[in-house]
Order: structure tokens, then sequence, then C-alpha cells
């Protein structure tokens, strides 16, 4: 496999591979916010959670996606989840989505850490000559926060992918070269300085 299980932390987010161990806390995160309710977001309804996680499973079997729970350090307590997924080893190229977190944590350095330590590992350990991003046309919020990592906006893809309520969205895709990487991670440690000050 090109992502072997691996646990990442810093900062007291730690990112662990998902597991059905995972799913209370998950289940509570999604609560947090009700952000099942979201129509540009795949985040599960309590009742979905295990089916969510165990479809997590099987493509992570595949090759396709690496989910982790996102988890503070400190507590334990699980925060969302995020993945690597579109896994490409013949270019060294993958993807992060599949990204949510509770309400009471968005717009917080948890996002930052996740990113940084997500990118480190596909640029600084897997050897990736490109990460990308894509999400809903939509979703405002997310095409704001990957801006805001440094991601460049490669384009649209119209008509691209069925959202939970039957209605087709248009895909915005983004990436970040391996030559772009160290000002982006300059960029992102600035970041997390500036939200722990004080």
């Amino acid at each position: 496999m090109f992502v072997e299980p691996i646990t990442l932390q810093r900062d007291d987010v730690r990112l662990e591979p998902l597991a059905l161990e995972h799913e209370a806390g998950l289940q509570a995160a999604a609560a947090d916010g009700e952000l099942w309710q979201l129509r540009v977001t795949s985040v599960p309804t309590a009742e979905d959670t295990r089916g969510y996680i165990e479809r997590a499973l099987q493509s992570r079997a595949a090759g396709q996606r690496f989910a982790f729970a996102v988890i503070e350090a400190s507590s334990g307590k699980v925060l969302g989840t995020t993945s690597y997924h579109d896994i490409l080893p013949e270019v060294k190229r993958l993807e992060i989505g599949y990204t949510w977190y509770a309400k009471s944590v968005q717009r917080s350095h948890v996002n930052t850490c996740c990113k940084l330590l997500l990118l480190s590992h596909a640029f600084d350990t897997l050897g990736c000559n490109v990460v990308g991003w894509r999400t809903d046309n939509f979703n405002f919020a997310s095409q704001r926060a990957i801006e805001r990592l440094g991601a460049k906006k490669d384009g649209v893809i119209r008509g691209h992918a069925l959202r939970r309520d039957g209605t087709i969205r248009d895909t915005v895709m983004y990436s970040l070269h391996q030559a772009e990487w160290q000002e982006v991670r300059a960029h992102l440690e600035y970041l997390l300085r500036r939200t722990n000050v004080g």
C-alpha cells in the first residue's frame, strides 16, 4: 500500500486510523451542530455512522481511501474525520477530503493543524508530487479554507457528482505541487503560532 496505517500528532491534535471504535465519538461530533443537515457535505446521520466507517474501511482495503479520526489528544475526544483519497501511487498523487469537524472546533486551529500533519506526511514521507482537494461548488466555507491553505484552484468539473438530496453538483478542484510545499508549510506554521499566541 502507498499509504500505510500511521498516527500523526501535534498541538493536541491526533490523527489516527479511523476504526469502528470511533463510532460513538463520530456520532457526538456530528451532533455538535447537526452537521448531517448540511446539504454540501457527506456527514453521516447517527444511524449511518457505522456504515460510514465500514465503507471507509472497505475503501482502505482497496487502496482508494485512508480515513483518519481527528482526536483531541489530551482528552481523547473525537472532533471529526479527514481522509487521504483518490490515491494514485503511480504518479504519487492523492487528495485530502471527506473532512468535517464538530461545530465547536470549526474555525479553530484544528483544521490548520490537521492539514499541516497530512501535507507533511504526504510530501515529506510519501514523496507526493501533488496533493489535491475537491469541494461542492456551493460549499463556500470549504473553498475559503482550502484557499487559505495556499492551494491553487485548478477549475470546476460541471455536473460531477450527486449530493445526498439527489441534486447534481459541480465540483471545484484545487491542488498543491511539491515545489510549492515549503512556502505553504511556512505559512501554516505561522498560522498555528498566531493561533496559539495568548
